[in-house]
């Protein structure tokens, strides 16, 4: 046998947002009908690096997935060493061999998967006529952020606001335009969120960047970017006055600082989460329950959203003759 190597180019070369909300979706399916089995991954904090690696197992029973993903998030990267913020790269093997199929970077791939994560809670989450979005940050996370919400709610309008220097989020508005067609304005006022139906935090941000009071009634929350304990980009308001999905509650009880501050101050419980994402897609709770509610989905990653994503786009490659084959 041998072994497929898939590069970034390779992947964006033919890998769609729709394809991976797909995967994704079907992955948190699985995953709440207990057809998964992933373990808590394992992270190393490099505090003096500013950096962080995590080893990410999972095996996706019904889709035959089976795989993990080792990923580093260093904050510093772009600045000092022209380098993406997160790199990464999926091992995906035979489920029926262990054989080591295909080796595909994960850079691009979990900015994918994380958008998708979001595209299918908005799609159960957000109101049906929601057309305006708000997205902060403006780097490839916030990218692949607006691509799934535009495929699960098109967007009229989208509001960007972050602290890069304004010809980068120039460069962004332009390629979100270029790909989508949506009309990009550059917000100069976080509270803007308060125009938006759907909200996306896509930051490297450790404190607050959303005050509660901005949201109208309706609004739909997506918060993505913080994924350690001791960050939040939710305030303690946003987060009272949201009903709250998790993508995974107990992963979120171990990382999401955007819930694990707030019940450390007594001002929130984790009994007022309504439930997991997978549990949304079942129809076993509800997504939102009026269409004045604020609804909020945490994610913090789960590695089915990787090996699920992998296995589409080996089976992808696979149809379309595109990677490279080499002997172990």
């Amino acid at each position: 046998m041998k072994t497929l190597l898939l590069s970034r180019g390779d992947i964006e070369s033919f890998f769609t947002m729709k394809q991976c909300m797909e995967a994704v979706e079907n992955a948190f399916s699985s995953l709440a009908q207990g057809n998964a089995n992933m373990p808590q991954r394992t992270l190393i904090a490099l505090p003096d690096k500013s950096g962080l690696a995590l080893f990410m197992p999972a095996h996706i029973k019904s889709l035959h997935a089976l795989g993990t993903k080792v990923v580093s998030v260093y904050h510093e990267n772009i600045r000092k060493h022209n380098l993406p913020a997160v790199l990464g790269t999926i091992l995906l093997l035979d489920e029926d061999t262990g054989f080591p199929v295909a080796i595909i970077d994960g850079g691009f791939l979990t900015a994918m998967r994380t958008g998708a994560a979001s595209g299918v809670a908005t799609k159960y989450m957000a109101r049906p006529d929601a057309d305006t979005g708000m997205i902060f940050g403006t780097g490839v996370q916030a990218f692949t952020q607006v691509l799934a919400i535009h495929e699960a709610r098109p967007l009229k309008k989208l509001l960007a606001w972050s602290l890069d220097p304004d010809d980068k989020r120039q460069a962004f508005a332009d390629k979100v335009t270029a790909k989508t067609g949506i009309p990009v304005e550059q917000a100069s006022d976080p509270a803007s969120a308060g125009q938006a139906d759907i909200v996306v935090l896509a930051t490297s941000a450790t404190e607050p960047v959303v005050n509660g009071v901005w949201f109208k009634p309706g609004t739909h929350v997506n918060g993505i970017g913080s994924h350690t304990p001791k960050m939040r980009e939710l305030d303690t308001l946003t987060v009272q006055r949201s009903r709250v999905v998790c993508d995974l509650i107990d992963a979120c009880k171990a990382e999401a600082g955007d819930f694990i501050i707030p019940v450390n101050e007594g001002a929130w419980s984790w009994d007022r989460v309504a439930g997991n994402l997978g549990d949304v897609v079942l129809g076993r709770i509800a997504g939102r329950t009026s269409p004045e509610e604020i609804t909020l989905f945490k994610s913090v990653g789960l590695a089915i959203q990787d090996v699920s994503a992998a296995k589409a786009v080996f089976e992808e490659a696979v149809k379309r003759g595109i990677g490279t084959e080499f002997q172990f």
